[in-house]
C-alpha cells in the first residue's frame, strides 16, 4: 500500500493525494460511508459506485456478533460477500466494546464484555481482533486501542494512551505472526489518543509513529468535547503525525468541520451522520439541511437540490418525497440517504479540485461562510 501526495496548499495544511490499495486507489481528502454490518444502509454497492464512492466501512464488533467471521471466511471475505471490489476499511471494534456493550472487566489483557444484542459473554483482545479483521479481509486494518468517555480525567486518559501503545505493539506483532487469509495487502493503522490534552496527544503519537507503516487516525474526538477544542486538537495533531502518511481524523462529521480538518491536514473521513440524518429526514442540499417532514414542503414541488450531481436532485420535489416520509415509504429513506451521500462526495471532490487548482483558501473561506448561515452545517 502507497500514499503519494499530489498537491500540498500553500497556506494550509490541506493537500491533495492517492491512497494505493490492492482493490483500487483512493483520492483524498476522501469521505468514507459506514457500513457497519457490511451494508451503507439502504444502499446497494452499485448506487455506492454511482456517487463514485472509492472505499468504505466496516465494523469487526458489530459483524462478529453478527453473522460471524466463519460466514464471512467461508464467502471468501467482506468485500466478495458484500459484493464490494473497492477497498474496505474496518474499525477494531474497540470503540463498539467500549460504547455499546455491557462492560464486564477491562484489563490490559483485552476487554470482557456483553453482547448488547443477547448478553452473551466475550472477550476482545488485540489480538482477537487483528485475527477477525484477518477474516474480514478489509484492505485498512484499525488498531484495537482503549477509547475513553469524552469527559475522562487526565488519569483515565493517560491510562488509556499507555494501554493503546501496549495494544498496539500487540497488535503488530500478532500481524506479522500470522499469515493473510487472502491475497491482497493489509495494513494497520494505529490509533493516537489523549483527549484534547496536548501532552498526552504528544505522547500517544510518539510512541506510535514507529508502529506505522501507511497511515494513523486520530481517535477520541467528535465524542462531547467542545468545538474549538476538537479543532485546536486536530492542528496539534498536524504538527505530530507523519506528513507522508495519511491521516484519518474517526467519527467526523458535518460538512463544516470536514473543510476546517482538511485545513488541519486530515485526508481521511467517516462519520454516520449523512445516513442516518437521511433516514430521519434530514436532507442536506446546497442551501442547507433542510427537514422533509415540514408542513411548508407539503405543496413545494421545486426540486429537492438543483445543484446535486445526482439525478434525483431534480427528478423528485419536495413535496412528494414529504409525502413518501409520511407514509413510511422507504424509497424516501433511500432518496434522501443518496442525496446526502452524494452531498458529501461532491464536497469532498470539491476540495480536492480547489486544492489542486490552488485556490483552496478562497474557497474554503467562501464555503465556510455560507455554511455557517445554513442549518445544520
Amino acid at each position: 500500500m502507497k500514499f503519494t501526495i499530489k498537491t500540498s496548499s500553500l497556506n494550509s495544511s490541506a493537500r491533495t493525494g492517492t491512497l494505493e490499495t490492492d482493490h483500487g486507489n483512493i483520492n483524498t481528502p476522501v469521505f468514507m460511508p459506514v457500513g457497519t454490518v457490511g451494508a451503507v444502509k439502504t444502499m446497494g454497492p452499485d448506487e455506492l459506485k454511482t456517487i463514485d464512492f472509492k472505499i468504505i466501512l466496516g465494523n469487526t464488533y458489530h459483524l462478529y456478533l453478527r453473522p460471524g467471521t466463519s460466514i464471512i471466511n467461508q464467502a471468501g471475505g467482506l468485500h466478495k460477500f458484500a459484493s464490494w471490489d473497492r477497498p474496505i476499511l474496518t474499525d477494531s471494534g474497540g470503540f463498539q466494546v467500549f460504547s455499546l456493550a455491557k462492560l464486564n472487566k477491562i484489563t490490559n489483557e483485552g476487554v470482557e464484555f456483553q453482547s448488547h444484542l443477547d448478553g452473551s459473554r466475550h472477550m476482545f483482545t488485540p489480538e482477537r481482533s487483528m485475527e477477525i479483521q484477518r477474516y474480514l479481509g478489509s484492505d485498512i486494518i484499525m488498531a484495537f486501542d482503549d477509547c475513553p468517555p469524552g469527559d475522562s480525567d487526565h488519569t483515565t486518559l493517560k491510562n488509556s494512551v499507555e494501554r493503546t501503545t501496549r495494544w498496539m505493539i500487540r497488535c503488530s506483532k500478532w500481524l506479522s505472526d500470522n499469515p493473510k487469509f487472502y491475497d491482497h495487502e493489509q495494513v494497520v493503522f494505529p490509533i493516537v489518543q489523549g483527549g484534547t490534552d496536548r501532552d498526552l496527544r504528544k505522547m500517544s503519537s510518539d510512541q506510535l509513529v514507529d508502529q506505522s507503516s501507511c497511515g494513523m487516525a486520530i481517535g477520541g474526538l467528535a465524542v462531547g468535547e467542545e468545538k474549538n477544542a476538537m479543532l485546536d486538537t486536530i492542528a496539534f495533531c498536524d504538527t505530530l503525525l507523519p506528513k507522508a502518511q495519511p491521516r484519518y481524523l474517526m467519527g467526523v462529521g458535518k460538512p463544516s468541520d470536514l473543510i476546517k480538518s482538511v485545513q488541519r491536514g486530515v485526508d481521511m473521513f467517516d462519520c454516520v451522520i449523512p445516513t442516518r440524518n437521511g433516514r430521519n429526514g434530514h436532507i442536506f442540499t446546497t442551501e442547507g439541511v433542510i427537514n422533509i417532514r415540514n408542513e411548508k414542503y407539503k405543496n413545494d414541488h421545486s426540486s429537492i437540490d438543483e445543484q446535486s450531481s445526482h439525478p434525483w436532485g431534480n427528478s423528485f420535489s419536495r413535496s412528494y418525497v414529504r409525502h413518501l416520509f409520511n407514509i413510511n415509504e422507504v424509497l424516501g429513506l433511500r432518496i434522501a440517504s443518496t442525496l446526502n451521500l452524494t452531498y458529501y462526495n461532491d464536497l469532498m471532490r470539491q476540495i480536492r479540485e480547489s486544492i489542486d487548482n490552488n485556490n483552496f483558501e478562497d474557497w474554503s473561506k467562501t464555503a465556510l461562510n455560507d455554511m455557517s448561515q445554513m442549518k445544520g452545517m
